[in-house]
């Protein structure tokens, strides 16, 4: 027996008509049965996720799957270490936290984010390449060794993962940035997705997701090149690629193996252990990246979190207002740069002064005493809703993904300064799609920070070029949003997503690269090659052989 309700309102109760009269009691049942029905629905419907622990940008960039999640009645839980910074459990959320202890403190986590940004603002720029390396090296190898620890709150805890076993839990969503998500889906016995933008040199996509990537024309990721390359840079390409997979190989993997080794209690590969994960969610799409082959189970889904601007606070739209038909400037440096030395603040500032149009510069240090009468400064603005509103002229940006994506959606043109990271790589691509300009903090003055606004706001082809990626962007079958959350349900409901999984996985690097087919071709060219020799040798010496014999009858 079920319940049916037509387009009129009627219920339809297996195969017969029911007459029901207009009473508010009639109504007030036939209410209570489609509520039964729905929540019925809801529950066998939903899921039950469990979502790894991240930080910065791509903790804000995973919020909004989760609560669309949670709008289609799964139930959500994130693992969160005592040692956060930006995972808040006292704040009200609709997901559920399940918060663990670990050995490092947040003080800790702090200061080697301080370090790695002290190193990447101010010093990589007056470094030489072998310097810069060897530098970048130590802090892969403190930073493996800072995280294991935090994964040592999960994965070495009893009690808390024997909470998880109990959980009845479907799906693991992780942003493989963190380790161990792998470990504990396998562990689980659960199907495996991430949420993932990019490793150096695409060394994780290459060889863990086996994604082809041919160095001819894929750029590889942080090299600073585009797809477009000559001689040159094609093979810095392969250098780039080369020096990073050993530097990766040395630093991370090694330390990685040993301690999924030592969790799995076998040897074990942390390379193939995340290359088993079902699906990629990739947060980049072809309006911000160069086009390359990829497979079936990776996802171009960039621009997650973007969605229209809603109206600005009431006094920062009186601020916007008045700037008249110059319009405004936003500018930002990201989530995890709040403040930067006072001389490059004074710099900016001086530059910033010198523009016609007013500018809201999210800034938490000290007041710059070039500070001009168009600039005002904020500890937080709404970026999203300031880079959608109609007076929007320009973004200086730091090169974030998530702000570059919000530039996209709104079709914003961009002054980048790059900090760290993928940064630097990210604003080349914009550059190389026209809808960019950038300038270096540590080797830049007012005029050229004046000179670049000026730029993207003056020249037209910038506008032109950001809408335009802005129409790629929108034209697609369904937003980055939904599509995300698509592919999570399609794992669920599938148990996995094996069949997406390309047999490259199976195979040994020579016969990935079809080296044992070469070699027997070549085994059977030298066949041929010393057999045609040979038979030349044999034909000559009988033919010689004979001469020789008829000049000895004849004397």
């Amino acid at each position: 027996m079920w319940l049916i309700i037509t387009d009129q309102g009627e219920p339809f109760k297996g195969h017969s008509w029911i007459s029901s009269r207009p009473t508010a009691t009639m109504d007030l049942r036939l209410s209570a049965r489609v509520l039964l029905v729905l929540c019925v629905t809801w529950s066998v419907n939903g899921g039950n996720i469990l979502v790894w622990y991240t930080e910065a940008s791509h903790w804000i960039n995973m919020k909004p799957v989760l609560n669309t999640l949670i709008d289609r009645g799964h139930q959500v839980t994130v693992l969160v270490p005592s040692s956060s910074l930006f995972m808040n459990t006292s704040e009200p959320s609709r997901f559920r936290y399940e918060p663990f202890n670990v050995d490092v403190s947040s003080k800790d986590t702090e200061e080697r984010m301080n370090n790695f940004l002290e190193f990447s603002m101010y010093e990589m720029d007056h470094m030489s390449y072998l310097q810069i390396y060897i530098r970048v090296a130590e802090l892969m190898r403190d930073q493996m060794q800072f995280i294991l620890k935090v994964s040592d709150g999960v994965l070495k805890s009893e009690t808390l993962m024997k909470k998880l076993k109990e959980g009845n839990y479907d799906l693991l969503l992780s942003d493989p940035i963190y380790p161990g998500s792998d470990l504990v889906a396998d562990i689980l016995g659960i199907p495996l997705v991430y949420s993932f933008q990019i490793s150096a040199a695409n060394n994780w996509e290459r060889l863990c997701g086996q994604v082809p990537a041919p160095p001819s024309f894929v750029p590889a990721a942080m090299s600073k090149l585009t797809d477009r390359m000559n001689f040159l840079e094609r093979l810095w390409n392969v250098l780039f690629i080369a020096l990073q997979d050993v530097v990766t190989e040395h630093v991370l993997w090694k330390q990685a193996d040993k301690y999924y080794s030592e969790v799995k209690g076998t040897p074990t590969s942390a390379c193939e252990m995340m290359g088993r994960a079902d699906i990629w969610l990739v947060r980049t799409y072809w309006d911000f990246d160069f086009p390359r082959p990829f497979l079936p189970n990776f996802k171009y889904v960039g621009g997650i979190h973007c969605r229209p601007a809603k109206p600005l606070p009431k006094k920062m739209e009186e601020f916007v207002q008045s700037s008249g038909d110059a319009g405004i400037v936003v500018f930002t440096l990201g989530s995890m740069i709040k403040n930067i030395t006072t001389e490059k603040a004074n710099m900016i500032a001086s530059g910033l002064a010198q523009i016609p149009q007013k500018v809201l510069w999210r800034y938490s240090g000290e007041k710059p005493k070039t500070l001009g009468p168009n600039t005002k400064l904020y500890d937080w603005i709404p970026q999203n809703d300031l880079l959608g509103h109609p007076k929007t002229r320009a973004f200086i940006t730091h090169g974030g993904t998530n702000g570059i994506y919000e530039a996209i959606y709104h079709g914003v043109p961009m002054v980048g300064i790059p900090l760290f990271g993928d940064q630097p790589d990210n604003l080349v691509h914009m550059k190389a799609k026209g809808a960019a300009v950038t300038v270096d903090l540590n080797f830049m003055k007012s005029e050229d920070l004046r000179d670049a606004i000026n730029t993207v706001i003056n020249d037209k082809s910038y506008k032109e070029n950001a809408l335009r990626l802005s129409r790629i962007h929108h034209d697609r079958p369904m937003s980055a949003l939904d599509e995300s959350v698509f592919w999570i349900e399609f794992t669920m409901r599938h148990k996995g997503a094996k069949h997406l999984r390309v047999q490259a996985h199976e195979l040994t690097w020579y016969q990935y690269h079809s080296l044992d087919v070469i070699a027997f071709f070549l085994a059977i060219d030298l066949l041929l090659i010393f057999l045609f020799v040979k038979t030349c040798s044999f034909c000559f010496r009988r033919c010689c052989g004979r001469k020789d014999a008829t000049k000895r009858k004849a004397e």
